[in-house]
């Protein structure tokens, strides 16, 4: 079979640039494979991730620490507010094309709130709060030490809390839950329909490699329910298969993998469907990292909305694991990632990262009363007898190595490799991760497919996705045209 673009996995990432693709460029043959039987069953799946919204809203990890003159660097909150504008953007074109059928099924409007409760927290919550307010992302955003008025907020922070201890919080509208499997479902299926495309499910690709006297990929994939193989002559790859995304590269043979590796962290929840639990808490709640907690192990305390049932989530609890995937994930994914090119690089970071192997020894050994305990830090009264732990999705942590400095892993950003041909392209790293996946694929097709955008036909057409692709809506000058073209992006979501 031969086709224009191949995809590799069914998640957001994947499924987010077939779409992007298909839309700017109709005549394009686009085809995905995906191992498992329906889409986004890994990192994407409603189940596997905290379905945050991320735009720097509550996130204390985008604003982490306080300047000695005081002040809060937000440049990072900004980011991240402004490419989820993106996603929001190119979601409400889905919509109104009918790509996504119900916006009620992927996406909620919940409000976002920080939440502190130390001396030493207090004042950095409000620096934060002063330097985000000043911009027009964030002018909405209110500020308290006030108990009653927390609690209005959200009644279960404040319910049973020692009256002594400092707390303050900050509030915003328009925050959003966002089942990014579902959006992937939706994204699938609409693919599947168009001419010279396929989504194809229960396929494995096995190997991939390059042709020599042909522009692109030859890549072997497996019928996993016939045992049949078949190869496909793609010109441009991307590979977005979550955790199986290295190996993949690895297969590949392009010399821009040598030195990366890969570090699994997993993780559970606890969560309840106490109905009478769950109508206290219509919110996302996010508190400070502890200790030497990853970026995915931020405490957090939210609403999800999963298949039209609501429930209240805490977490994530990291803990050990060898797998690179849930699905047909082995212990041995670990071990077989290291290549001569990466293994000094795994060391180094496993000796300079003694605290974070520490940190999740400690916690795949809590126990359910220990996890109580940490819960009660957000929710002074939660009852055990209300709180399950479930399995949480598997991350995989980028390791990589920049020229004259020491190998580390990559906490934030998410990190797309691309040959230097741009024939192929994949997605490593780690947070905001979906929640930005329209602006990362954007870049993907600047990057490795530019020609697709040279056109003045092509540019109105990614207008249309996201209107402000090739605009700055950071400055001040930009706050009406982010007013107008946000306002109605969260109507044509139903998010208003």
């Amino acid at each position: 079979m031969k086709t224009d673009v191949l995809l590799i996995g069914s998640g957001i990432m994947s499924s987010t640039l077939g779409v992007m693709l298909k839309e700017l460029q109709p005549g394009l043959s686009v085809h995905l494979f995906e191992v498992t039987g329906k889409p986004a069953q890994e990192a994407s799946n409603g189940w596997n991730n905290a379905g945050t919204g991320h735009a720097g809203i509550c996130e204390l990890s985008y604003t982490p620490h306080q300047e000695e003159d005081g002040t809060v660097d937000i440049t990072k909150a900004i980011s991240v507010f402004e490419d989820f504008e993106h996603s929001l953007q190119f979601w409400a074109h889905a919509a109104r094309r009918g790509i996504i059928k119900d916006t009620g099924e992927c996406l909620n409007a919940l409000p976002h709130i920080s939440l502190v409760h130390t001396e030493e927290q207090v004042p950095y919550l409000k620096a934060r709060f002063e330097g985000l307010k000043k911009h027009h992302f964030f002018e909405p955003m209110k500020h308290s030490t006030d108990r009653k008025e927390i609690e209005e907020w959200a009644p279960l922070l404040m319910q049973g809390r020692d009256p002594g201890q400092p707390v303050a919080a900050t509030y915003m509208e328009g925050g959003t839950d966002v089942n990014f499997g579902e959006i992937s479902r939706h994204f699938c299926e609409w693919l599947d329909e168009q001419d010279h495309c396929g989504a194809h499910f229960g396929h494995r690709v096995v190997d991939l490699y390059k042709k020599t006297l042909e522009k692109g990929w030859i890549v072997t994939v497996r019928n996993e329910e016939t045992g049949e193989k078949q190869k496909v002559h793609a010109d441009f790859v991307f590979v977005g298969a979550g955790g199986g995304s290295l190996p993949l590269l690895q297969k590949s043979g392009i010399p821009e993998v040598k030195g990366y590796g890969g570090f699994p962290i997993g993780g559970q929840w606890m969560i309840t469907g106490n109905p009478e639990v769950v109508a206290k808490h219509t919110a996302k709640v996010y508190g400070q990292a502890l200790g030497a907690a990853p970026t995915m192990a931020v405490p957090h305390l939210d609403t999800r909305v999963i298949d039209g049932e609501r429930y209240l989530l805490f977490g994530p609890f990291a803990a050990w694991t060898g797998k690179f995937l849930h699905n047909g994930g082995s212990h041995l994914d670990l071990p077989r990632s290291v290549r001569a090119g990466n293994i000094l690089s795994l060391m180094r970071v496993g000796i300079h990262n003694l605290d974070l192997v520490k940190y999740l020894v400690e916690q795949g050994l809590q126990s359910k009363e220990s996890r109580m305990r940490e819960l009660r830090n957000f929710y002074p009264d939660a009852r055990e007898e209300d709180w399950e732990v479930i399995d949480a999705g598997i991350r995989v942590q980028a390791i990589k190595q920049e020229p004259g400095e020491e190998p580390g892993i990559v906490h934030y950003g998410t990190e797309v490799l691309t040959s230097s041909d741009k024939t192929i392209s994949a997605l490593l790293g780690a947070s905001p991760g979906a929640s930005v996946s329209t602006q990362v694929m954007l870049e993907c097709i600047q990057r490795c497919l530019p020609q697709l955008l040279e056109s003045d036909e092509a540019k109105a057409r990614m207008s249309e996705m996201i209107p402000n692709w090739n605009e700055d809506l950071k400055v001040d000058l930009a706050r009406d045209r982010y007013l107008e073209i946000h306002g109605r992006a969260m109507a044509d979501l139903n998010l208003v």
